[in-house]
């Protein structure tokens, strides 16, 4: 990858994620970084492009979670520092990507930059997904007692992950198709749905 592009990720748009809520904080980027990359060695892609793709994708929580993927999308086509290492071609296709990137999108990402960096968001480990859901609804739902926040936890992943729910996979070379199936069959379990949780939340609150 472009050293000077790098350095410049490094010093000014990585930081940002520090500010944003435990599950989407610098750890969170460099996984999506590191996951989108290795799918795309797998690919005919620039990957200077999809390096910058994954480092941007989560900017617009900056402005609140609801639009995000969009925001994200402004702040690195806004970003006049990229023109020195892109195309206003090359930045229109990584605008697409990032707004693209968002499991609950009511469309599919329209270029493989997008499915890829779509894919590497997802990061299917079944106990870290529960770890996110359970710090998300402490940050926003602080309100909630242990049990309304199980009952928030679960409905959560009904929605998106059980059989139906709305996540969907793009990448054949992706292990999230197998981690996918391993969470499922802890929902259908709900007594070790509820340890996990009940881990997690002691592990979460206790910190505080």
């Amino acid at each position: 990858m472009n050293r000077e592009l790098e350095q410049y990720i490094e010093r000014e748009i990585i930081p940002r994620y520090a500010h944003f809520d435990a599950a989407h904080r610098t750890d969170h980027v460099r996984t999506v970084i590191a996951q989108s990359l290795g799918l795309a060695a797998h690919y005919d892609v620039d990957a200077d492009m999809v390096y910058a793709i994954a480092a941007y994708h989560d900017t617009g929580l900056v402005n609140g979670r609801e639009q995000h993927h969009i925001d994200a999308g402004r702040i690195l086509a806004a970003d006049a520092e990229l023109r020195r290492w892109f195309t206003e071609e090359q930045i229109a296709v990584m605008r697409d990507a990032v707004e693209d990137h968002r499991a609950s999108s009511d469309h599919e990402p329209r270029t493989i930059y997008g499915r890829i960096v779509a894919e590497a968001d997802r990061v299917i480990d079944p106990v870290t997904i529960i770890r996110r859901t359970v710090q998300y609804g402490l940050a926003h739902y602080p309100e909630l007692d242990r049990e309304a926040q199980y009952d928030r936890c679960l409905a959560h992943l009904h929605e998106k992950y059980a059989e139906g729910g709305y996540l969907k996979l793009w990448i054949a070379e992706s292990e999230n198709a197998r981690r996918l199936e391993e969470l499922r069959s802890m929902i259908r379990d709900p007594q070790r749905l509820r340890a996990i949780f009940d881990t997690a939340f002691d592990a979460e609150t206790t910190a505080k």
